[in-house]
């Protein structure tokens, strides 16, 4: 029998229905023309914040759908099982779940709501060009004049950067600081003088994501931006909202080698070498085996993150452990996929390749892997 997720029921397999048939449906027949054009279409954000589709675990009274973290991942898989990387909706929420977690009730009523309808595009804004990994080496600062604060630097590899309306921006607010001394302070984009969208970023994968450059030159943010409305609060923040940012990307990666393996199990059942279809030769066999092996120990282990999060007891360590070894795995079952295929793995038109390419930043993006052994390693 087909392995089905622990924290799966009725309800949650015709959720999973509606949201394959929009995928299918709605996005699926453009994601060609979005990685030629490097961005999603703004209207797709706005469709999928009309069907309910965005924030789905954030609470109704602030717009959402009042769900749990399983209706998130059932949207996630859905996208990564069929290679859609281009809609930066983990980071929408990740962003979303910054200001429920830390904002003021002010704020959760400002932005939450118009992040739900998708009117808000939303952004995480921290890795700049000389502060990857290295948070404490940001350079971007914020100085409190009166009832604003002014704005002047750059950040770089900010996913839906180009679409973004909404920043959540690390910025330093106390430069003298030997530790600490950043925050996080909420930007709404669209109109603000100052701010400026730069290159789109030519990528090895994910080509439909607007991945970019941004600029703040004396750029000015009223101070009840200021996310929880202390300074000095960014990285505690930040530290507290990183094992939901990891799990979703390990999800990602579980959902990219499901849809992987099924896609090659298909093609090698359909290839003809020699004779006969390429699943029969005996090295195909064992290698659907090996993989099979691998996406189902994945799947059993984000399971058990999901379901630690759902009773809100996944760790830091645990969400860092499921972030290397999952990616890691992601791309050797994806390497892997692409030999199975043969020729036809090194084309664009073939799943495998696109997942393969686009897997790739998994082992970067969220914290680099070493980071995530290094987290590991100080808990021993």
């Amino acid at each position: 029998m087909p392995y089905l997720s622990t924290w799966m029921d009725d309800e949650l397999a015709a959720f999973r229905d509606t949201v394959a048939r929009f995928v299918e449906t709605e996005m699926l027949p453009h994601d060609a023309r979005w990685r030629a054009q490097h961005h999603v279409d703004r209207e797709t954000w706005k469709r999928l914040g009309e069907t309910g589709l965005l924030c789905l675990d954030i609470p109704e009274q602030y717009g959402g759908a009042g769900g749990d973290f399983r209706h998130e991942a059932v949207v996630y898989e859905e996208l990564s099982r069929r290679g859609i990387s281009g809609f930066g909706q983990g980071v929408h929420s990740i962003c979303a779940h910054y200001v429920l977690n830390h904002g003021t009730e002010a704020q959760k009523l400002r932005w939450l709501p118009r992040l739900a309808a998708g009117d808000l595009i939303g952004a995480i804004a921290m890795t700049e060009p000389a502060a990857g990994s290295d948070l404490k080496g940001v350079r971007t600062r914020a100085i409190r004049e009166g009832d604003v604060y002014r704005i002047n630097g750059s950040k770089i590899f900010i996913t839906n950067g180009s679409m973004a309306t909404l920043l959540m921006l690390l910025v330093k607010t106390d430069p003298e600081a030997r530790r600490g001394g950043m925050s996080l302070i909420m930007v709404e984009t669209e109109g603000l003088a100052g701010y400026r969208v730069g290159r789109v970023l030519d990528k090895m994968g994910m080509h439909a994501q607007d991945t970019a450059e941004l600029f703040f030159d004396d750029v000015r943010v009223p101070v009840d931006c200021l996310l929880g409305g202390q300074e000095g609060s960014g990285m505690h923040q930040l530290m507290a909202d990183l094992p939901y940012e990891r799990l979703i990307v390990a999800l990602a990666g579980v959902a990219a080698m499901e849809g992987g393996l099924e896609a090659t199990i298909a093609y090698t059942k359909g290839r003809q070498a020699f004779g006969q279809p390429v699943a029969e030769f005996q090295n195909t066999r064992f290698k659907l085996a090996e993989l099979a092996s691998l996406v189902r120990i994945a799947r059993v282990f984000i399971d058990d993150c999901i379901d630690k999060r759902l009773k809100g007891t996944l760790d830091s360590e645990t969400a860092a452990m499921a972030k290397w070894w999952i990616t890691d795995t992601q791309q050797k079952v994806l390497d892997e996929c692409v030999q199975l295929h043969g020729g036809y793995g090194y084309m664009n038109e073939y799943l495998v390749c696109r997942m393969f390419a686009d897997s790739r930043v998994q082992r970067i993006y969220g914290g680099t892997n070493e980071i995530m052994k290094e987290l590991i390693s100080r808990s021993l």
